[in-house]
């Protein structure tokens, strides 16, 4: 295994089904901002929850964000980033099919907003850790 190393889009997306937390990088009055979130991913698409605020708010002015991931062992550790644009969702039926979803608030504040990202583009990196490269090759 080279020391980084670049994942497909379907190793992306299968460490974005098995993460539960990220980070949504917004722009706040043109100023970048991220937020830590709880997150899913489901049929190529990620979702959050959220209550009314800042995310909200500039998500409905802007909806181009971009989403990360991450996850790391004593060996090695990985790296997802989704940019495409989110939205919130308003209809019936689509908030009923996101509530099946296995995403339920972390801590007991009212989330009753529901966020569906769809990314345009998905990278990733995959890291090995240790193994420091000689400096000084002969």
């Amino acid at each position: 295994m080279e020391a980084v190393s670049i994942l497909d889009e379907d190793q992306c997306w299968n460490l974005l089904s098995e993460s539960v937390f990220g980070r949504l990088a917004i722009s706040v009055d043109g100023e970048p901002e991220i937020f830590p979130v709880n997150a899913c991913a489901s049929d190529g698409k990620i979702y959050f929850r959220s209550g009314e605020g800042t995310k909200l708010a500039e998500i409905a002015v802007n909806n181009r964000v971009v989403f990360e991931t991450d996850g790391f062992t004593s060996r090695i550790g990985w790296s997802v980033v989704a940019k495409g644009r989110a939205r919130i969702l308003t209809g019936t039926k689509e908030i009923l099919e996101a509530d099946k979803l296995p995403l339920k608030p972390w801590v007991p504040t009212l989330k009753m907003n529901y966020v569906e990202i769809t990314p345009d583009e998905v990278t990733g990196r995959r890291f090995k850790f240790g193994d420091e490269p000689d400096r000084y090759p002969v």
